[in-house]
């Protein structure tokens, strides 16, 4: 319990004391708002680092050279736990925007943090609003900003995946950015399978060969959702055994 309230210490510290930095980067954006960009995502992305590690985190990445250089991408990733989340962001190249829980936009202070970094905000009852935000990551894709998705549209309570929503892949099929599917294995283990004490836990992260929506023919570019969900599940498989 100890490593849960270090942990919950240091986050609620991280979000007070980040406030007078949302000054310097608006600062910097005036001038440059590629750097000020970049320098948002690295703080969160060392934020969350700190996070994992003082849950007791023990992760081993795999396939980071999967991820393409100097374009834009669509990450989809299995949902096991709210360490995916922190593990994503952690290890994803700047600058990378998290599709996210409508919950989320009303945590103080997080809120201002996940709007800097291009995080949009699912609402999961309003098929015409989220339609919105569809759209609007795939302008961010056009922008050079890449995304993040857990097509599931939930943490998995079982550990098992469900289905992928065919929706979230419009990002990709409509903007030609490759799909990059990422296997979280053993996330479930850190927290939720033993609320509320956080567990020292080893994870394996896999960045999977990326995929190129345009190439794909009959049932996978018909079906994208299941053709990506069998790749990831097949590296879960695989990873699950390293464990």
């Amino acid at each position: 319990m100890l490593r849960t309230i270090i942990t919950l210490a240091f986050v609620v510290i991280f979000l007070i004391i980040s406030i007078p930095i949302w000054l310097i980067l608006l600062i910097i954006g005036l001038f440059s708002k590629h750097t000020k960009d970049v320098m948002a995502y690295s703080i969160v992305a060392w934020a969350f680092g700190v996070v994992a590690f003082l849950s007791g985190v023990k992760y081993e990445v795999h396939g980071f050279d999967n991820i393409p250089k100097n374009q834009s991408v669509l990450y989809i990733g299995n949902h096991q736990s709210f360490f995916d989340v922190v593990l994503g962001y952690h290890l994803c190249p700047a600058v990378t925007g998290f599709m996210s829980k409508k919950t989320f936009e009303k945590v103080p202070l997080l809120n201002v943090w996940m709007h800097m970094n291009y995080c949009l905000f699912l609402t999961r009852t309003d098929p015409r609003q989220d339609l919105k935000l569809i759209i609007k990551a795939q302008e961010y894709i056009k922008k050079g900003i890449s995304m993040f998705i857990f097509p599931e549209g939930t943490r998995s309570k079982t550990g098992e995946m469900a289905d992928f929503h065919d929706a979230s892949f419009k990002i990709a099929t409509k903007t030609g950015c490759p799909i990059v599917p990422v296997a979280f294995t053993n996330t479930r283990e850190v927290f939720e399978t033993h609320l509320p004490k956080l567990k020292k836990t080893r994870v394996i992260v896999t960045f999977c060969q990326p995929i190129d929506p345009s190439s794909l023919e009959g049932d996978d570019k018909k079906h994208i959702g299941a053709y990506v969900k069998s790749i990831i599940q097949n590296q879960l498989d695989n990873d699950a055994k390293l464990i």
